[in-house]
């Protein structure tokens, strides 16, 4: 029998006293015949990502791996106000990667990204990067020199997917996926719209390639 797992992370964040906002992710795995929600979980304290990055960190390697696999970890930065300055971007920097792929969508703001295997630019609201590290692979990110000249609000996601046995020696690999290649699904009954990056839905497939049915 197929099963399509359905992780749903809801959360609510204040971001003033008077502002709430509700984050949902929904990451779906091999649409087949049965849905199981796994999890609600609510946020954990922020920690800092190098000095750009300022992420609940929804899960990780602990509690519930191996019932959420190929899903490994995810990063949740909220809207948070950068002031414009002239220095070195905030970020992270040089850093080793290896048997897995990374992905990161801009909400606000900009993400630069540089690689070992050459791979690297710039994603914007609504664009994404999916990194395979594969076999292993070496990269930086950092606020976009231009964001960090102009300042504003910032708020990005960034989740890390397993690489099957098999393609874990694969040669690392780059995407650069903006918004307009997404797919676009129009729920029923006026519910919204779906982004889709990777995977189908309803007919519909994502741009990018990935190594794990989506």
């Amino acid at each position: 029998m197929g099963f399509l797992y359905f992780i749903e992370l809801r959360f609510s964040l204040k971001l003033t006293p008077q502002t709430p906002k509700t984050q949902i992710f929904s990451l779906v795995m091999t649409s087949q015949i049965m849905k199981k929600k796994l999890e609600i979980i609510s946020p954990p304290g922020r920690h800092w990502v190098g000095d750009g990055f300022h992420v609940h960190g929804m899960f990780g390697y602990g509690r519930g791996a191996v019932s959420r696999s190929p899903f490994l970890m995810m990063d949740y930065a909220q809207e948070e106000y950068f002031k414009p300055h002239d220095g070195r971007p905030r970020g992270v920097g040089t850093h080793p990667h290896k048997g897995f792929e990374t992905v990161t969508i801009a909400y606000q703001g900009e993400v630069e990204h540089q690689d070992s295997n050459g791979g690297g630019g710039v994603i914007g609201p609504g664009d994404c990067q999916w990194m395979t590290a594969g076999r292993g692979i070496q990269h930086n990110e950092f606020h976009s020199k231009e964001y960090s000249k102009r300042g504003g609000n910032f708020e990005m996601m960034q989740l890390w997917v397993n690489l099957p046995k098999r393609f874990k020696e694969v040669a690392p690999k780059y995407q650069a996926l903006t918004a307009g290649q997404n797919g676009t699904v129009v729920l029923p009954e006026d519910a919204g719209t779906v982004s889709l990056i990777a995977g189908e839905l309803n007919g519909t497939k994502g741009p990018a390639s990935t190594h794990t049915p989506m």
